[in-house]
């Protein structure tokens, strides 16, 4: 079933069918299976590197983030762990900032595998709130940027909302430097008629 739009309108067509009694509906970060899978990124990261300082992670619903998070910070506490959200739908990030759920438009973002709401009682939510020591907000030219760099500098081509992660990093790159750290880029669901322009620019 292909569902035009962004995430987040995926989800509420999902939980629809579901509701009919067609499917069943697993949320892509509200199950603590999901992020329990997510979580084994964090244990590879830490088979891989003697030492991290900072992991920059994209934010979405939350899953990726607090499933990585919450590995990262039950090994090595002194990690941090550093959430991005897109400016044009920044639900988590919000939702943080007023320590419950809430509603937040929602634009076009290139980092769409991001974009969305939050479910209402989340587990996402109180598990960010413990885990994500700082969250940066990046615009669209913040995006398009990162996704170029990759693109051209280390020939990677990955969808915007994982792009979005590097462009947090580099937004603040000053602060972080002489530090081990860690860009988690997750995602290559990349639509090429969006993709191409961006590749195309002269900056």
């Amino acid at each position: 079933i292909l569902n035009p739009g962004d995430s987040g309108m995926a989800e509420q067509c999902a939980q629809a069918l579901a509701a009919r009694g067609d499917y069943v509906y697993v949320s892509p970060y509200n199950d603590p299976m999901i992020m329990a899978g997510q979580g084994t990124i964090g244990l590879e990261l830490l088979d891989q590197l003697p030492r991290i300082d900072n992991v920059f992670i994209s934010m979405g619903g939350g899953g990726l983030i607090s499933g990585v998070g919450s590995v990262l910070k039950a090994f090595s506490p002194q990690i941090r762990i550093i959430g991005i959200s897109a400016a044009n739908s920044a639900a988590l990030a919000a939702s943080m900032e007023a320590g419950r759920i809430v509603e937040t438009q929602h634009l076009d973002t290139l980092a769409d595998g991001c974009a969305g709401g939050v479910d209402e009682g989340s587990l996402t939510l109180p598990i960010s709130q413990e885990v994500i020591d700082r969250v940066i907000i990046c615009s669209e030219e913040e995006i398009a940027r990162a996704l170029c760099r990759l693109a051209w500098t280390d020939k990677m081509i990955v969808e915007g909302a994982a792009a979005l992660a590097l462009a947090g990093y580099l937004s603040d790159e000053a602060a972080f430097a002489g530090q081990n750290n860690v860009v988690l880029l997750c995602g290559a669901n990349f639509d090429r008629s969006v993709i191409q322009p961006l590749l195309s620019r002269d900056d």
